[in-house]
């Protein structure tokens, strides 16, 4: 059975990081620092060599694999954008910390739970597992055997959490911006189980 292998990268710094605040559809570009450090991550670290790149269509994303695979081009995939953050978009936690549905949206636990006007962890993990749906097809139409995705922070800690094997729960997932998970898909195991295998962390220091 043919493995799918896929690298999924967080995009660069914004403005939003640096500030410390919730966005998810909001489209902000990368900031020069946040370019900066994805230009010297290629001298440092081991990008793989990737038959198709796939990216959240926000800004962010596509700037950043612009950034990192500038020889190929990309292809975006509606259902890798961020989280919908509803009333809590745009603000930081100190602003929102006096608020119950805050409080109980940050606690967790429960996948239905969602921010104001805005969408559930659950909703997510349904929306990514399409979007690697369709990856899959393209890559199996294709006969491709590894490409790249960027996304976002949250869509690579779900998506992990939900479908990924050895389990491993969200909060314990973070990646550097330019940095991320690679996982192997089979059609198999995805088919039967919706599920794929972790491999570790990308890209590889070049020491």
């Amino acid at each position: 059975m043919k493995g799918y292998h896929l690298s999924l990268y967080r995009h660069g710094r914004t403005r939003a990081n640096d500030e410390g605040i919730y966005i998810g559809s909001t489209d902000y570009p990368l900031t020069d620092m946040g370019s900066a450090e994805l230009s010297g991550k290629l001298d440092e670290y081991e990008y793989p060599r990737v038959q198709r790149v796939y990216s959240s269509p926000l800004c962010r994303c596509t700037e950043t694999a612009e950034i990192l695979f500038p020889e190929h081009e990309i292809y975006t995939i509606e259902e890798l954008r961020e989280l919908n953050f509803g009333l809590f978009e745009g603000k930081s936690a100190v602003e929102l910390v006096g608020r119950e549905d805050y409080r109980t949206w940050i606690k967790g636990g429960a996948p239905d739970v969602r921010p104001p006007e805005g969408e559930s962890a659950e909703e997510l993990c349904i929306r990514s597992y399409k979007a690697i749906g369709r990856i899959l097809m393209d890559m199996m139409e294709n006969d491709f055997s590894h490409c790249a995705v960027i996304t976002h922070a949250g869509v690579i800690s779900n998506l992990i959490a939900c479908f990924g094997l050895p389990k491993i729960p969200a909060k314990d997932l973070h990646c550097e911006p330019g940095e991320g998970f690679e996982i192997l898909l089979t059609a198999q195991m995805w088919q039967q189980a919706q599920a794929f295998e972790v491999l570790g962390m990308t890209p590889y220091s070049r020491g």
